[in-house]
C-alpha cells in the first residue's frame, strides 16, 4: 500500500497514480474546473485574469486544462496560450497545428522500415576458380 500526503491539505490517502492529490481535492478541483467552463461559455470575452478572479481559480490552473486540451475558447475569446515550439498563438493543447505535422512528419521520416537484405547469389564454380597443385 502506498500511502501519501496530499500536496494541497496534508490528508493521508492511499496513492494509486497521477498527482499526489486525495480524492476530496480531486474532486474540489473537478467542481472548480466545471465552474471555469461554464463561466467561458456565458462569458466569451473575458480574458484569463476575469476568470482566474471570478472563479477563484489560480492563472497557472487554467494555463494546465488550456495544455490538456481540457478548455478550449471560441475564435474570438482574446485567450490564448503560446505554442511551445515555435510561440504562435494558439487557443488549445501545446503545439500549433503547423508544429504537430511537422514532427509527426520528422517521425515518419525517421521511422523507415528497412529494406529487407537480399542475400547474395552464389556463384558456381568455373575451371579458372579451382585450387592449382605445382607437381602436376
Amino acid at each position: 500500500m502506498n500511502v501519501r500526503n496530499c500536496r494541497y491539505c496534508g490528508r493521508l490517502f492511499n496513492y494509486v497514480a497521477g498527482p499526489a492529490m486525495c480524492p476530496l481535492c480531486r474532486e474540489e478541483r473537478e467542481k472548480k474546473f466545471q465552474e471555469v467552463k461554464k463561466y467561458i461559455q456565458d462569458h466569451r470575452l473575458a480574458s484569463i485574469n476575469d476568470v482566474s478572479e471570478d472563479c477563484e481559480v489560480e492563472v497557472n490552473q487554467i494555463h494546465q486544462w488550456i495544455r490538456e486540451e481540457r478548455l478550449q475558447f471560441a475564435e474570438d475569446s482574446p485567450i490564448r496560450v503560446n505554442c511551445e515550439k515555435c510561440g504562435a498563438m494558439i487557443r488549445a493543447g501545446v503545439y500549433c497545428e503547423k508544429c504537430k505535422m511537422e514532427m509527426a512528419n520528422n517521425l515518419s521520416s525517421a521511422y523507415k522500415k528497412e529494406m529487407p537484405i537480399q542475400p547474395e547469389p552464389r556463384k558456381t564454380p568455373s575451371e579458372r576458380d579451382r585450387m592449382r597443385f605445382l607437381d602436376r
